[in-house]
Formats: structure tokens, C-alpha cells, sequence
């Protein structure tokens, strides 16, 4: 009895000295959830797999490949379901960011720091900018950006005028900007008129690398993914993809595309002037509203990283096709699916 009291009081010790008090929570985590987490890391490492919205995962979930976790095959924590179990020979982790850049970037962060991850896999369904190709392709980009951060400037300069702050080193013109006068209903043969709106300047990220001084900020525009796991993906562009959906079929077969670079902000576009410019800009394909968020948090974490977007609509394009994503949404996501699989089989062997 002396030594377990002894023992006893040592373990509350060390609880109190964790910060776990006499309600046994530190912070937001309770002392049952510490010990899942463990128990879950144990089995570790974990590929993470990152999807945006249910429909996109459901195919995923569905599938005979993904085999839940039988002893935990999920844990809720912070609003979030992380599913336990195996994809194709790996142990995976699977979490739903919900909507937008935010969202993903918690969901991403929230994964990295609560198991024991080895690399991050995400997909989804993306707007396509990119004439070359069609609806149902699946793009993986070389490069994400986050195209939402801006310094609007004021009516009457232009780009020699510097920025607010730029001074400072809070803003830069070394990207670019985007003219509003330049899209102008009457603007003819280059010669535009005064629009009140006049300039947005694009923005690089601040970020805090986890090996750099900590509040010492870095900037970051164009993050790659990872280049072995880039290199794998050349050998998914062969991979036979789903071509029709409810009797309708699309002009070709879909295929997988290695591309340069794709684009993430708080914005759905279904603007045809918008997806020119972007496409002319950045030399941007898939247009969505996560990944970029995602690169930015594993850059930051040294976090491998590689992203599936599959081509749902043409993001105002104007042809045939135009602003289906309601018809094609559902071939696309499983595209991604059957992509993000055929990755997996491969990196796994």
C-alpha cells in the first residue's frame, strides 16, 4: 500500500506539473485525449490526407481501399473527425478542412501537431483556368500560391507610387497588380479609362519557418511541393480516369496533368476576365480555395507536401462546358480519388 500511494502521488505530480491541475485538461487537451493521441502515434508514422468538403471525401471513405482503424478508427478533437486507418498499404490519417483557406490551414496545422505525420496528401476538386485543358483532367501543380493577400492601393497612384508601409517592409510591387480600369466595360485598344478602384497589389505570405527565429518573419509567395513526391507523380499522367457522368460524356478522356502552378484564395471564380488574368498572370490551371493554404502551413513545418485538384469547371470560361461543376463535381472527385490512390500505391512500393 506505501508503494502504490507513493506511486499514486508521484503520478498526480507529474499531472500538475503537465498542467493538467485536478480537472485533468491541459488547455484544450483532456488527459483521454492525450492518451488516444498516444496510443494513435504509437502506431505511426501517418501519410496525412487533407480533403476539403464531405462529397470529396465520401468517395474516398467509400472505396474498398480505405480500411478503418478496428481498434480507433477515429478522433474528434476541435471541431474535426480524424479517420484512422489504411490506404493501399500505408497508415493514413484523414481530416475534412471545410471551406476556405482558414479552415485549411487550421485543419493542416492541427494534424501536424497533434500525430505523428510523415507527409501531407491533398485533394479535391479545383476550377481550371487553363484552356489546354478540360473538365475531369486531374492537375498536380509544381507551385502553389495564396492569391488573396492584397494591398489595395489608392485612387490616384499607380504602380511608380509606393505602397503604404512598403517602406516598412510589410508590402511589396515585386509581384504585381492587377488594374481594374483595365477591364472596363468601354476600354478599347488598350487605352483605358479611370476606375475609383484602381490598383491591388499581390502580397507574399508572412510565415515563421519552425527552423527560423522564432517572430523573425520570412516571406513566401510560390511554394513547391515536395520534389520526390512530384517526381512520383510523373508516373500517374498514364492513369485511366472516368470519362462520363449520368450519360453525359466528356470530349476526351480525362487525363493526369503535371502542371506548374496553381492558385488558392478566399474567392470562387466564375468570371471569364478574371480566369484570363489569372491564367495570364501567374500561368495559373487549378483555381481553389485550400491548397495553397495547406502548402503554406507544411512549407512552414517542413512538412513533405503534394496536392490532387481535379478540373470541375472552366471558372466562367464561356464554352459548352462552362460553369457545370453541379453536372461534374461528382466524376471529379472520384478522379482525384482514383489519382490520390494510384500515388499512394506508388509511394508505398
Amino acid at each position: 500500500m506505501m508503494g502504490l500511494s507513493l506511486k499514486m502521488v508521484l503520478f498526480v505530480h507529474v499531472l500538475v506539473v503537465l498542467g493538467f491541475g485536478i480537472n485533468g485538461v491541459y488547455g484544450l487537451l483532456s488527459s483521454s485525449t492525450l492518451r488516444n493521441i498516444d496510443n494513435i502515434n504509437m502506431e505511426g508514422p501517418y501519410l496525412g490526407i487533407i480533403v476539403p468538403n464531405s462529397f470529396e471525401m465520401n468517395p474516398l471513405l467509400q472505396t474498398g481501399s480505405f480500411l478503418e482503424d478496428h481498434k480507433m478508427p477515429y478522433l474528434d478533437f476541435a471541431g474535426r473527425r480524424f479517420r484512422i486507418g489504411r490506404l493501399e498499404n500505408e497508415r493514413v490519417i484523414i481530416v475534412m478542412t471545410g471551406l476556405s483557406m482558414l479552415n485549411a490551414g487550421i485543419a493542416t496545422q492541427l494534424l501536424i501537431t497533434l500525430f505523428k505525420v510523415k507527409g501531407i496528401l491533398h485533394y479535391g476538386i479545383a476550377g481550371n483556368a487553363n484552356s489546354q485543358l478540360q473538365i475531369g483532367d486531374v492537375t498536380i501543380p509544381q507551385f502553389w500560391a495564396h492569391t488573396g493577400l492584397w494591398n489595395w492601393q489608392r485612387y490616384g497612384d499607380g504602380p511608380e507610387d509606393e505602397l503604404a508601409l512598403e517602406s516598412n517592409g510589410d508590402y511589396t510591387r515585386e509581384i504585381g497588380y492587377l488594374r481594374f480600369s483595365d477591364y472596363y466595360n468601354g476600354t478599347n485598344c488598350n487605352n483605358s479609362s479611370d476606375n475609383l478602384l484602381n490598383n491591388v497589389w499581390y502580397q507574399p505570405e508572412e510565415i515563421f519557418p519552425i527552423n527560423g527565429v522564432p517572430e523573425q518573419r520570412q516571406h513566401a509567395f510560390w511554394v513547391p511541393v515536395n520534389k520526390h513526391y512530384f517526381a512520383i507523380a510523373e508516373r500517374v499522367q498514364g492513369l485511366r480516369l472516368a470519362g462520363c457522368v449520368n450519360g453525359t460524356c466528356l470530349p476526351r478522356p480525362p487525363r493526369v496533368v503535371r502542371v506548374q502552378r496553381g492558385i488558392s484564395s478566399n474567392i470562387f471564380v466564375d468570371n471569364k476576365a478574371c480566369r484570363e488574368f489569372l491564367n495570364s498572370k501567374f500561368n495559373a490551371t487549378a483555381i481553389d480555395m485550400e491548397t495553397a493554404a495547406i502548402a503554406l502551413v507544411c512549407h512552414q513545418q517542413n512538412m513533405p507536401f503534394i496536392a490532387f485538384r481535379s478540373l470541375s469547371d472552366l471558372a466562367g470560361g464561356g464554352s459548352a462546358l462552362s460553369n457545370e461543376a453541379a453536372s461534374f463535381a461528382t466524376l471529379a472527385a472520384q478522379n482525384a480519388v482514383d489519382v490520390l490512390l494510384r500515388f499512394i500505391s506508388l509511394l508505398s512500393s
